[in-house]
């Protein structure tokens, strides 16, 4: 009979999948800027040194209709499905699964056999979310070890509550809301888990209505937009208990746990505080079997000329980090933070995750700075670090540009241009520009980047 073995990508722990061979694909999400015709599409870019093509644009697959925006998109399957209680032990990560933010519609695309010709193979039309969930604006992809986890938004009227809702990973039918009880909780945002302590945890940002025009500064300044945290049941699906940051610290946006499964903490990144313009990082964590919340990093606005500044910015005569992203490499020991306002990449040690040490800076883009990239020093760019995506052995970082389009144009209403770069990383802390790694588009801004075979925020182990 014949033997079936698990996905050579698929690592029981983190430890090992440090050991992976490194990638020589990234998968990008494009998105048409503001007039532009073009439908979104999913490009391939070649990351192998050794190719002709490094740094380039090697595929790409248009999505079938016109207006989706593509957000963050993730696999159908991966690591956590070595997990000892998960039901598909013999899933391929071999597709992806790209929500439209905008549209509500997702898209399957199939990377293989060729992952420069990656195509859809199934559109899962916003009118079938809608009926099975009550939900809308899918925004984040996550595998669990038993289902495909999406995050959405809103309902389909763009209020609220927002929430999870659910996937088969091998018939993508969806197959509806997660929660049972949802306690208090109504916005929404990312979510991940501890799956050997079964908790869920999840994040706040706005309903559609508040957020797909861009920032509101009437809710921005009245503390309307997420302050909060909310911890769950994993199993049960049950609400257990609310986290708040203070109505001052607004738009609690991107978590990162801890992937070692025997560590019961994580991060998350903070836009901005209403008090300073300043961003921050917090660090969940288990108090004596409750869960509690405490800021780690704080990262200062910067003194700017107002002439250098966005309309809604002049008045303060400064420059907001605006924390956006971050990322934890696998040995959790790095912590990446984008700053897409003042154009600054952060590296943290956490190995003590209670007290972060700054490790490596570098700048690029920026409200105010415009910094340039090293293969084209003079050239001033637009956009800051955005979506950060780390490999698996922590020794490379890509990052892309675009935040989202409305919000794009809001501080940076010159244009935010299409750009997406590399860093080099020093095992022992410190990070670089890789000088050949370049991509510059026309056409598309781009945003998520995942990585072929998995990377330092697309899978989840439950083995040390």
């Amino acid at each position: 009979m014949p033997l079936l073995k698990p996905d050579p990508t698929f690592y029981p722990s983190p430890r090992l999948a440090m050991q992976a061979p490194p990638e020589k694909h990234a998968f990008v999400a494009a998105l048409n800027p503001p007039g532009s015709k073009l439908n979104d599409a999913l490009l391939v870019v070649d990351v192998d040194p050794q190719s002709s093509t490094y740094g380039q644009r090697v595929g790409e697959v248009r999505m079938p209709k016109f207006g989706d925006e593509l957000h963050h998109f993730g696999w159908n399957a991966c690591s956590s499905a070595l997990c000892p209680y998960a039901p598909h032990p013999h899933v391929e990560r071999r597709y992806l699964v790209v929500p439209g933010i905008r549209s509500s519609r997702i898209h399957i695309v199939d990377t293989k056999p060729d992952p420069r010709k990656p195509q859809v193979v199934k559109v899962i039309e916003p009118e079938e979310v809608f009926a099975r969930t009550n939900y809308s604006r899918p925004h984040t992809i996550h595998c669990g070890p038993e289902a495909i986890y999406v995050s959405a938004l809103g309902d389909p009227n763009g209020e609220g509550p927002g929430g999870i809702f659910m996937l088969d990973c091998e018939t993508f039918e969806v197959l509806g809301q997660w929660e049972v009880d949802r306690g208090d909780q109504f916005l929404h945002y990312d979510f991940w888990w501890h799956l050997g302590f079964d908790t869920l945890l999840s994040s706040e940002w706005g309903t559609p209505n508040m957020i797909e025009n861009g920032v509101q500064p009437d809710l921005l300044l009245g503390g309307k937009y997420g302050h909060q945290m909310h911890v769950w049941d994993l199993r049960r699906r049950r609400h257990l208990q609310t986290l708040d940051l203070g109505n001052e610290q607004q738009m609690v946006l991107e978590m990162r746990p801890a992937h070692d499964p025997r560590k019961a903490y994580g991060f998350v990144g903070v836009v901005v505080s209403l008090k300073d313009l300043s961003a921050s990082i917090w660090l969940w964590h288990r108090d004596n079997g409750a869960w509690d919340i405490k800021k780690v990093i704080e990262i200062p606005a910067e003194p700017a000329d107002p002439e250098k500044l966005p309309a809604m910015l002049k008045d303060f005569k400064a420059v907001p980090p605006l924390v956006t992203d971050i990322n934890l490499s696998l040995d959790d020991r790095f912590l990446y933070v984008s700053c897409f306002g003042t154009g600054e990449f952060l590296q943290y040690d956490v190995s003590d995750p209670f007290n972060p040490k700054k490790t490596g800076s570098v700048r690029i883009g920026g409200i105010a700075n415009r910094a340039g990239h090293p293969k084209k020093p003079d050239q001033p760019l637009a956009g800051g670090p955005q979506m950060v995506e780390v490999s698996r052995d922590g020794k490379r970082i890509y990052f892309t540009n675009s935040l989202y389009a409305a919000w794009d144009e809001q501080f940076y209403p010159d244009g935010v241009g299409s750009w997406m770069v590399k860093l080099n990383a020093n095992p022992n802390g410190g990070i670089t520009f890789d000088e050949n790694f370049f991509l510059e588009s026309d056409d598309y801004r781009v945003h998520q980047v995942r990585l072929e075979g998995g990377d330092s925020s697309s899978d989840s182990y439950c083995f040390p």
